[in-house]
């Protein structure tokens, strides 16, 4: 049997998932913890250019903890950790830093995006990238999943990996992005793609008011009960995603050849999606009652991810000259 290749993924602590993280990454997280050696990391240390709220960021860590466990995450399959609890990471990235240019680093979207805004950029926005490239680059992982907008992480791990193993010699595997071609924009309730900076989003933990709410409020057309309807809009899109293969067959008959109004396919919509969500907010109620089990969790995956991190730190240190030897 051939050995498993090795996965690492990483997401801030800011903000409460929506069904379009579900459906974009969060799903098949799930699924490659089973055929992967799997890192999932809390990147609690980026969060730190968007927050200086401390009680905030620790119950953000924490929530997203319990939503990794929620939607299936399992801590005997896969690695769930945070970034803070190795430190390696920032000091590794201070390595980094050391054979990384200005101009190089001001090619990073997040600066140029912030610079965009008119923005007075900190430090830790100019040099997340050479951050992230040590999240990546510690653990040795072939593969790196990423959205296509997000490609740009991988390809500065890489160029500062070939660039490390040209001063240093041969230390880092070059990771490779996963993207999934068969996973398509999911739309928001306006239309747009699904994102909390839209606010457009249906929560993935949400109450069925919550749901009901946001569903009820999609902008529709002009077309009749008996008109047939536009299979890109966001109602035909979602309950693709989510309704039964019965309910769907009868929405995709109405919009074939028309007899439902949109009235009817947001109330069907709205059964479908409280009858998706509602294992998963069962389930993080139940996980959530039970906080120390969630700090274990953490505490013993930052262990493990330590146990790969250190190893590959102290070559580092001995390859850039750090480890002293008798003379």
């Amino acid at each position: 049997m051939a050995e498993k290749k090795t996965l690492l993924s990483g997401i801030k602590p800011t903000g409460r998932p929506h069904i379009g993280n579900y459906f974009g990454a969060m799903r098949q997280f799930v699924e490659m913890q089973e055929s992967y050696n799997s890192f999932y990391m809390i990147a609690d240390y980026h969060a730190l250019t968007s927050m200086q709220h401390p009680e905030e960021l620790r119950a953000s860590i924490l929530n997203i903890a319990i939503d990794y466990l929620a939607i299936g995450l399992d801590p005997q399959k896969c690695v769930i950790f945070k970034q803070s609890d190795v430190p390696e990471h920032t000091e590794l990235t201070w390595i980094f830093n050391c054979i990384t240019t200005v101009s190089y680093l001001m090619r990073g979207h997040a600066y140029k995006d912030a610079l965009a805004k008119n923005k007075d950029v900190d430090a830790g926005t100019f040099d997340y990238p050479m951050l992230m490239a040590t999240d990546i680059l510690l653990y040795s992982p072939d593969v790196v999943p990423v959205g296509a907008d997000q490609k740009q992480h991988v390809e500065f791990a890489r160029d500062t990996a070939e660039k490390f193993n040209r001063i240093y010699g041969n230390t880092f595997k070059l990771p490779e992005p996963l993207i999934h071609p068969d996973v398509g924009t999911i739309p928001g309730t306006d239309g747009q793609k699904m994102s909390k900076s839209y606010n457009n989003t249906i929560g993935l933990f949400a109450e069925k008011n919550e749901i009901e709410k946001a569903i009820m409020k999609i902008p529709t057309d002009s077309h009749g009960i008996d008109e047939s309807k536009d299979k890109t809009s966001v109602l035909y899109v979602l309950h693709k995603l989510v309704s039964s293969p019965a309910v769907f067959q009868k929405i995709d008959h109405a919009y074939e050849n028309g007899g439902m109004g949109y009235h009817d396919i947001k109330r069907m919509l709205v059964e479908s999606m409280e009858s998706f969500i509602m294992p998963f907010r069962e389930r993080r109620g139940s996980i959530a009652a039970d906080q120390k089990h969630v700090l274990t969790t953490l505490a013993e995956g930052g262990k493990k991810a330590r146990a790969v991190a250190a190893p590959i730190m102290q070559g580092i240190r001995e390859k850039i000259g750090v480890t002293l030897y008798p003379l």
